[in-house]
């Protein structure tokens, strides 16, 4: 895959065109994982020789045989669609959102592949994954477009694979997926691609004084998700130079801690301390006229300095697409 080009009107156009080309993904049969070390080390050497079979570790701590590489996969959770074309692995058709929509970010991309839609997110339909063939089936073990309870199901089916999305940055889940579909050199040049493009930004922008956080700014009576440093957004800005604000445990509303977000009520919000905020799945003009116009909201610093911006609009979902848009917007922020 060639590098990122170092224009940022050309960045883009050149990503989708670099990721157009279809690659390979394929394993067979879940079950339970007793392998000792050898046996993992074994797989693991396969998978780097590019020899099959090959097993794939799944997120539920079962394993999959993979017998060959295959040429056809069905995504059942369009979280990881974006991944799967980022690698170039040949996915035919993905679930979509709850709107029965891919995701903006790659849905051209998705388009220019023929990719088929499934079913939307929650709504999973089994007749529909037999009909489309696959000779791989990629699973999200938690998520809205989770059909985790449905592995053994579509095990009969054709080869299932769990992962999680949730968990990971889309550089781990692309490493991983890469390694279980033969696909390491283009999970390696797609992080590659990306990381270039990063440093590359880095370097051109100022940064502002202070701290910044994150938002998915949702208003009065809901949940304002604030990003933690070391999640996927927080780490991305802090590789650009940002210093991320931590946001309180405590705040956190959800039974479960989350190694992304605090799910934050959004009283909360009155309580940040950051000289910038960022607002999730928002452009500029958006994050203005929510959170930076909100009364309520009016004495944050960030709002004081009139230093509100959209992280894009397809921010929330991490993947190689929209954490391009993100890159390309801070360049147009901060750049000189």
């Amino acid at each position: 895959m060639p590098a990122l080009p170092t224009s940022s009107r050309v960045r883009r156009t050149a990503v989708a065109a670099a990721l157009l080309a279809t690659g390979a993904l394929a394993l067979a049969g879940c079950g339970s994982s007793d392998a000792a070390t050898g046996d993992e080390a074994g797989a693991s050497a396969d998978a780097s020789s590019g020899d099959w079979p090959r097993t794939f570790e799944n997120a539920d701590g079962t394993t999959t045989e993979i017998p060959a590489q295959p040429e056809n996969i069905l995504s059942t959770t369009v979280s990881t669609t974006g991944t799967l074309l980022a690698i170039d692995a040949p996915v035919t058709t993905s679930a979509t959102d709850a709107n029965g929509d891919f995701f903006p970010q790659w849905a051209s991309v998705a388009e220019e592949r023929g990719v088929a839609e499934a079913w939307p997110a929650g709504a999973p339909d089994i007749e529909a994954a037999i009909a489309a063939a696959p000779d791989l089936i990629v699973v999200s073990s938690t998520g809205a477009d989770s059909m985790a309870d449905a592995v053994e199901e579509l095990s009969d089916i054709a080869p299932t694979i769990v992962v999680d999305y949730g968990e990971q940055s889309w550089q781990d889940l692309a490493a991983q997926l890469g390694e279980a579909t033969g696909l390491e050199d283009e999970a390696e040049s797609a992080v590659a691609d990306f990381d270039a493009l990063v440093a590359e930004t880095a370097e051109q922008i100022t940064v502002p004084e202070g701290e910044a956080n994150i938002v998915s700014y949702n208003g009065p009576g809901a949940s304002n998700p604030i990003a933690l440093p070391h999640g996927p957004h927080g780490s991305l800005l802090q590789t650009l130079g940002f210093t991320i604000e931590e946001p309180d445990a405590s705040w956190h509303t959800q039974p479960e801690p989350r190694e992304d977000f605090v799910f934050a009520d959004y009283e909360r919000l009155t309580e940040l301390t950051g000289d910038t905020t960022f607002v999730l799945s928002a452009d500029d003009e958006a994050a203005e006229s929510g959170f930076g116009s909100d009364e309520v909201l009016a004495n944050l610093p960030s709002v004081q300095n009139g230093q509100v911006y959209g992280l894009g609009a397809n921010s929330f979902r991490m993947d190689l697409y929209s954490a391009t848009e993100i890159v390309e917007g801070i360049a147009e922020n901060f750049g000189a």
